[in-house]
């Protein structure tokens, strides 16, 4: 355990965060290391467009959950579909049964393996990943903020958004559009909420090369007539910090911004891109 417990007795809710390796599961081993009590959520199992091999299974979650609990951390799963309204407030629900509560709503789950040019990307997949990406967070965001204002304590709110928020990517039209709206649910909300001490940003990473992210590497180097390790490389060499992400600089970010460091701090975007987006 860290020797800083600065979230002793906060209460953290993750979604897609069951796939190992991936950006919430990072997020929560975070938090649980400074005391943070956390609820490990995703799919479960798969549905249309959302495969064994793209979403955190009932098992992954719970290996996420027991590797937190070996490390002196809390952990509880809860498979959920952000799509459900009903399934939403049931989540939270189990947070505040399981722990007491919810101080922090992390937004991370989401859809970026659906790539496809705009002239050939089905209505069904276009639906798909905008509602996860952007419908999942609205819904976690209303529920997440009716806890937290009837607690009466304040709360954070972290979209994990991309820096496919603030640039446009070919044959991922769906994708940015998506992250480009949670950038505007982020400041929307973080206006309506800021009065009750509820702070609301998003964190923009570059490239991790996460599950989801080896799918976006091997369809973008055949796209550029490129090898992995070549397409790796050449994005590289365009990152000021000469290197692309990795889990741990995403997880570090939601920390600082849930801790009281972070309290006057709100309606963000936030780049962690190793300088790759400048605004």
């Amino acid at each position: 355990m860290n020797d800083k417990q600065r979230f002793a007795g906060k209460v953290a809710l993750c979604t897609g965060a069951g796939r190992p390796e991936g950006l919430g599961e990072a997020i929560l081993k975070r938090l649980a290391e400074e005391g943070c009590q956390v609820v490990v959520t995703d799919l479960g199992k798969p549905q249309r467009h959302m495969g064994s091999e793209h979403i955190g299974t009932t098992q992954e979650m719970e290996q996420v959950a027991e590797e937190i609990r070996a490390s002196g951390g809390t952990a509880t799963t809860f498979a959920l579909d952000v799509r459900d309204e009903d399934q939403v407030e049931a989540a939270i629900a189990h947070a505040v049964a399981e722990f007491g509560g919810l101080d922090f709503m992390i937004n991370n789950a989401g859809i970026g393996y659906l790539i496809q040019p705009v002239t050939e990307m089905a209505k069904e997949q276009w639906q798909a990943v905008l509602e996860v990406n952007l419908m999942g967070a609205f819904l976690c965001t209303k529920h997440a903020a009716r806890q937290m204002l009837a607690q009466g304590r304040g709360g954070r709110i972290v979209n994990i958004a991309s820096e496919a928020a603030k640039n446009g990517h070919p044959h991922m039209a769906a994708y940015t559009a998506s992250k480009h709206g949670m950038l505007g649910l982020t400041r929307s909300t973080a206006i309506e909420l800021g009065g009750h001490g509820i702070t609301v940003n998003a964190v923009c990473p570059n490239h991790v090369t996460t599950g989801l992210g080896a799918v976006q590497n091997e369809y973008f180097a055949k796209y550029k007539n490129m090898t992995v390790e070549e397409y790796l490389a050449d994005m590289r060499n365009r990152i000021p910090m000469a290197r692309v992400g990795r889990t741990e600089d995403t997880a570090n970010a939601v920390a600082w911004l849930c801790s009281e460091e972070a309290s006057y701090v709100t309606a963000q975007g936030i780049n962690v891109s190793g300088g790759a987006v400048l605004y």
